[in-house]
């Protein structure tokens, strides 16, 4: 287990009968940049049983957090949704991942597309003093089935505007953009529909997309991520990496099981 962290839950909140977060422990060794994740898990039978997770925790704060998807069959989820406080979990020891902002070329305007538990690594990244610094605008969107399953981002915003230090960052520069495809709500529809349409643009009095100005940070289901990169390929948008920056970055690794 020399490869992992062992952190200790210091609380565990239930949103939805699908989604939760929990907090732990960080060990002062730990270190990632925003947007990455890393592997967690439990040591079930003396074994580690881990999924990749993103930290929804900023890098300059001294706890960790996490958002998950409940999945009652789920090798890892069907037992991780039942941890209590003072329990511990498993925290791989290097962080990684596509979602930071080096791997894109400057722009102007930032958007965050995230469904579902896709919002944790933006949840990280919102937290970043450097991004506001990077970009004129910020726009969050999330994307889910019901109204409930928004609270998790809802608090989250809601906190940040509060907050003494982001609360004048986030005033003039996040724009929050909550949608839900299965019940009533102000935003209603899917992210790649509501980006096609300009939709999402006229709600929040933005011009449209552009490429000159427009880079894109993605994270969510598999089929949303493959419409989404369809389309702004389409447009001459370019994926970025670690060797070669671009307009829109991807990541496929958080927990869906």
């Amino acid at each position: 287990m020399s490869a992992f962290y062992r952190e200790k839950v210091l609380a565990v909140r239930h949103w939805t009968d699908t989604l939760f977060s929990f907090r732990a422990t960080r060990d002062t060794g730990f270190r990632f940049q925003n947007g990455q994740f890393a592997m967690i898990g439990l040591e079930i039978d003396g074994r580690p049983l881990l999924r990749a997770y993103s930290m929804a925790s900023a890098n300059h704060e001294e706890e960790l957090e996490f958002f998950s998807i409940k999945v009652q069959d789920g090798p890892l989820t069907s037992r991780l949704q039942k941890i209590r406080e003072g329990d511990i979990i498993l925290v791989g020891r290097k962080a990684t991942g596509t979602l930071i902002a080096d791997n894109l070329i400057p722009g102007k305007r930032l958007l965050l597309l995230s469904t579902g538990t896709g919002l944790a690594p933006f949840a990280s990244l919102i937290k970043d003093p450097e991004v506001y610094d990077r970009y004129e605008t910020i726009v969050l969107v999330h994307g889910c089935r019901q109204v409930a399953e928004l609270a998790y981002g809802e608090e989250l915003v809601a906190n940040l505007r509060d907050d003494e230090l982001f609360g004048p960052l986030l005033a003039d520069k996040l724009l929050y953009y909550p949608t839900v495809t299965r019940e009533p709500f102000r935003n209603r529809g899917r992210i790649t529909d509501l980006i096609t349409s300009n939709q999402l643009f006229n709600d929040i009095d933005q011009a449209p997309l552009d490429l000159e100005t427009d880079r894109i940070m993605m994270c969510g289901g598999p089929a949303m991520l493959e419409d989404l990169r369809k389309l702004f390929e389409a447009r001459d948008f370019t994926e970025g990496s670690h060797s070669a920056p671009g307009h829109f970055v991807i990541e496929k690794a958080f927990v869906e099981r």
